[in-house]
């Protein structure tokens, strides 16, 4: 079985989030699917087979399957370029239709995806609150100019930005309790972000709901970011730049496009490596 490792939104020959791909001319079954995954061990592995059209495609983690995963969508294009050239791939998700674009130029792999409809919604007070003690933070931590809230871009996330880059690195938490966290309030991941500037953020992604501790680089986080900035009317220019993984040591790099839209796609784009085996 022919799986490709590549690692999306890298930081030219390092960083970036190591995903699995395979393309094949049909899925396997889901124990199957489920079993490659945690085999493979990355945050996601992708599954695509053709359909008219396009690319149908399902993302696993090591627990279970998730409605849509960035950085496995970066990767797959990267892959979809390598095998069949440069261009732009209809993509049919388990509940939405996106397209990811790939190309290769001069030894450069990139890719850019446009996410499904971004959305978001209020929080509880005792949600916060929880969030905040799973992850040994106070409210005097957070950077309440970006309130906290359920975003979506794909998937949902848990919203936290905080005040500073120190109270950032300083994230941590039991990985059982966050699993239970998450998936009690059916969350893919907590996203933590520091405003550098208005157009430039440093984040980290507890995955624990997928068995992860940390993510290194959250396609699907970023672009219902992108989105929950254009709602909350944040001076974003058209565009923020993000980076992630440097507490892990896997700095990754990772663009979001915002268009004015309300609820429309983000443009998530970044480089790629192949990884080896």
């Amino acid at each position: 079985m022919d799986i490709l490792k590549i690692a999306a939104f890298s930081d030219g020959d390092t960083g970036g989030n190591p995903a699995g791909i395979l393309i094949s001319d049909r899925f396997p079954n889901e124990i199957e699917m489920q079993k490659i995954a945690a085999d493979v061990g990355f945050s996601e592995t992708a599954f695509a087979t053709p359909v008219e059209n396009g690319w149908r495609v399902r993302y696993f983690s090591p627990e279970s399957e998730v409605p849509f995963c960035g950085h496995a969508t970066i990767a797959l294009g990267a892959a979809l370029a390598l095998r069949k050239g440069n261009g732009v791939f209809p993509l049919a998700l388990n509940q939405s239709r996106i397209t990811v674009e790939g190309r290769q130029s001069e030894g450069v792999i990139s890719a850019a995806l446009q996410s499904p409809p971004t959305h978001n919604t209020p929080v509880t007070p005792e949600l916060v609150s929880s969030a905040l003690e799973l992850l040994n933070y106070t409210y005097d931590d957070l950077d309440l100019r970006i309130p906290p809230s359920r975003i979506h871009g794909g998937a949902d996330h848990l919203v936290l930005a905080l005040k500073s880059r120190e109270a950032l690195a300083s994230m941590h938490y039991d990985l059982k309790a966050g699993r239970i966290f998450m998936n009690r309030e059916r969350l893919v991941t907590i996203l933590l972000a520091f405003a550098e500037s208005n157009q430039l953020f440093h984040t980290r992604n507890p995955f624990a709901s997928g068995g992860i501790y940390e993510d290194p680089a959250t396609g699907a986080a970023t672009a219902a970011l992108g989105g929950y900035l254009r709602d909350i009317a944040w001076p974003h220019g058209g565009r923020i730049d993000v980076i992630q993984g440097e507490d892990m040591g896997m700095r990754s790099l990772i663009r979001a496009d915002i268009p004015a839209v309300p609820n429309g796609s983000i443009r998530v784009s970044g480089t790629a490596r192949i990884m080896p085996d």
